[in-house]
């Protein structure tokens, strides 16, 4: 059987097939990592434009760094950045390898169509915010400049490590939001919740996610004015 091989191997070599695998997944990011770092300044504008887009660039507004090394570290961030997401489905495989000898025919066929939805489903919550939700926000907060009526003129200078880690965040936090699928699948296969258990508590889930963005904002501005008593 499948699982025979697997639990025959011992201890060490259960850690020496690890190693293999991390070293492979470690050799694929530090290849799309240099990869990328060559293309920084193509990713970089990919990523800036749905900002670039709503911006007066024909009278010089664009992206600035303040600090010295912004712009490098930057680049760095966004090579990584797209590294990690490019190797992926590579370090996937890797994980699949090192698991796969230890499930059964059954199990292999529960457990796969999981590995290939995760980076699917992220790709889908990262295009969610590139094409729908960044534009709409961007055209929100830029509606606050104020350039041609009278008063004090107020003009976005968009800063580039600032600009990627919102971006980021907001990338990051919609891929995640979409495993909600994959990680309900998995514990409906291991028995852990059922549908009755998910329609019971859904109503508590509702009120959890509307108020919890209210708090965590009310806990950052405590801590803000804590902060600024003290100085």
């Amino acid at each position: 059987m499948s699982g025979t091989k697997f639990q025959e191997m011992s201890l060490i070599e259960h850690i020496t097939e690890l190693r293999r695998r991390l070293l492979w997944s470690f050799v694929y990011i530090l290849i799309i990592f240099i990869i990328c770092f060559y293309f920084a300044d193509l990713l970089f504008a990919f990523l800036a434009y749905p900002l670039v887009n709503l911006l007066d660039t024909d009278n010089g507004q664009g992206f600035i760094y303040t600090a010295l090394q912004e712009a490098f570290f930057t680049e760095l961030k966004i090579a990584l950045f797209f590294a990690l997401f490019f190797s992926f489905p590579l370090i996937a495989i890797q994980i699949w390898k090192f698991i796969a000898p230890g499930l059964y025919k059954n199990e292999k066929k529960a457990f796969l169509p999981f590995l290939i939805a995760t980076p699917i489903l992220f790709f889908a919550g990262g295009s969610m915010v590139y094409y729908l939700i960044a534009p709409i926000a961007w055209k929100f907060f830029l509606s606050y400049q104020n350039l041609n009526s009278s008063g004090i003129p107020i003009r976005l200078e968009a800063k580039m490590g600032e600009y990627l880690s919102l971006m980021m965040r907001f990338i990051f936090a919609f891929g995640l939001a979409f495993q909600l699928p994959v990680l309900l699948g998995l514990l409906a296969k291991a028995n852990l919740v059922t549908h009755y258990t998910l329609k019971k508590f859904r109503k508590y889930a509702i009120v959890i996610a509307f108020f919890k963005p209210a708090f965590a904002t009310i806990s950052a501005s405590l801590w803000c004015c804590l902060a600024f008593n003290t100085l």
